[in-house]
């Protein structure tokens, strides 16, 4: 079976997404094994400081991670979507060179009467 250049893209494009959603899901699962570590000092303001630049971090990584996983999710519908009207249209073009055997036993049934 040979592939066309709209078959190729849609594979291409399918892969990527998929190997998008695959780094995305492994990051967040490498980031939520890291240690968490809980904060005491007697000055409240160096204990915001303190806890305030990893949550700020944190959101950034979240974040990065949910950019990551939409981009790769809409990059594998692309191309599932590309696959699919590709199988379509092939469907479609190799009906109208075959015609089905009900139309053609309407046909038959038409001429007869």
């Amino acid at each position: 079976m040979k592939l066309d250049k709209v078959e190729i893209s849609g594979i291409v494009v399918l892969f990527l997404g998929v190997a998008l959603l695959i780094f995305a899901f492994f990051n967040a699962y490498a980031f939520l094994t890291g240690q968490l570590e809980i904060l005491a000092s007697q000055d409240i303001l160096q204990a915001f400081g303190e806890a305030l630049a990893p949550l700020i971090v944190a959101c950034i990584r979240i974040l990065y991670l949910a950019i990551m996983g939409w981009i790769g999710s809409i990059l594998t519908i692309r191309g599932i979507q590309i696959l699919k009207i590709e199988s379509q249209a092939a469907a479609e073009a190799q009906q109208k060179g075959n015609p089905t055997t009900r139309h053609g036993n309407a046909n038959k049934k038409k001429s007869t009467a």
